[in-house]
C-alpha cells in the first residue's frame, strides 16, 4: 500500500498558507519562521537597512561573544541577594550566570504585573 504525505506550511504571522521558511539570526540565536510571500518580503524590507549596514560574520567558524552592557555594582548586589534568597547558588564575586540574571528579571517583571 502506498502512502502519500503532504506537508502544509502555515504563515506564523497571519495563519494563511505559507510559501517559504525564512531563517535569520539575532543576538546569537537562530530562528526560522514560515511566511507567505507578502510577509516574507515585508520581513526582508524591514531588515534590509540593518543588513546593509552590518558586516557578515563567518559561518561555521568560531562564535564571537555577544557583548552585553556592564552591570552596575548595585544591580549585581541586588541580583546576588535575590538569588541567595530564592535558592540559587551565586558566588560573592565574579560573573553572575545568565540563567540567574534571567530568572531575576523574570521575577521582577512578574512582580510588576
Amino acid at each position: 500500500m502506498a502512502q502519500h504525505f503532504r506537508i502544509e506550511l502555515t504563515d506564523d504571522i497571519d495563519g494563511s498558507e505559507a510559501t517559504e521558511t525564512v531563517a535569520f539570526s539575532l543576538d546569537g540565536v537562530s530562528y526560522e519562521i514560515d511566511l507567505n510571500g507578502v510577509n516574507a518580503s515585508g520581513l526582508r524590507e524591514k531588515i534590509a537597512p540593518f543588513a546593509a549596514a552590518a558586516r557578515k560574520s563567518p559561518r561555521g567558524g568560531a562564535r564571537t561573544a555577544v557583548r552585553r552592557p556592564q552591570r552596575s555594582g548595585s544591580r549585581s548586589a541586588t541580583i546576588r541577594q535575590w538569588a541567595q534568597e530564592n535558592g540559587y547558588q551565586v558566588s560573592a564575586r565574579g560573573r553572575i550566570h545568565r540563567e540567574v540574571e534571567a530568572a531575576y528579571d523574570k521575577a521582577q517583571a512578574a512582580a510588576l504585573s
